[in-house]
């Protein structure tokens, strides 16, 4: 019974996936905002900066996945954590390739406290987008809490590689205090 169950599962998600156009192009784009951010002169430049690449990142495939990604992002928040991953689950099902949709996703997972979940969602959002430094903080922070320090640390400092303006540069620590 569940290998049937789990067989037309994923013949539906093929079958959503089919209908979902391929996720926007948004590689030179997300390259160039990060090449200026590395340059940026301030924190307030850096903000801009972001918050453009937060639009590139949310840029869904349609109408539909669009608001699949809004009804999630609805959901989260008003801490309808039920409601937001089950939006996230539709989101993915019907387009496996967006990055934001796993993002999303994780993000719902690590505020609801559940880190091992929010995991394996970000890997793949970075599988898909490996620039994609919201994911890459949010792997950091995650690893964090699950007392995982010096693997967090490693990906904190590989999210500053590419935005040294995250909020996130407060908890990395110098090489003295890691060997404390």
């Amino acid at each position: 019974m569940w290998k049937t169950s789990a067989l037309l599962a994923v013949m539906a998600s093929a079958a959503l996936a089919d209908g979902c156009p391929v996720a926007p192009k948004i590689e030179a784009e997300q390259a160039q905002l990060l090449e200026n951010l590395q340059a940026a002169p301030n924190y307030m430049t850096a903000r801009g900066l972001t918050a453009q690449l937060w639009t590139l990142w949310l840029q869904t495939p349609d109408e539909a996945s669009g608001r699949m990604l809004d009804e999630g992002r609805s959901a989260q928040r008003v801490s309808d954590w039920d409601e937001a991953e089950a939006r996230f689950d539709a989101l993915i099902g019907y387009c496996p390739f967006y990055a934001e949709g796993y993002n999303q996703r994780a993000f719902t997972s690590f505020l609801r406290g559940n880190y091992l979940a929010a995991l394996p969602d970000l890997d793949e959002a970075l599988r898909i987008n490996p620039a994609h430094v919201g994911a890459l903080s949010g792997k950091a922070l995650t690893l964090m809490r699950l007392g995982r320090e010096d693997e967090g640390q490693e990906t904190l400092r590989a999210a500053l590689a590419l935005n040294p303006w995250l909020p996130e540069r407060g908890l990395l620590k110098t090489p003295a205090e890691d060997k404390l």
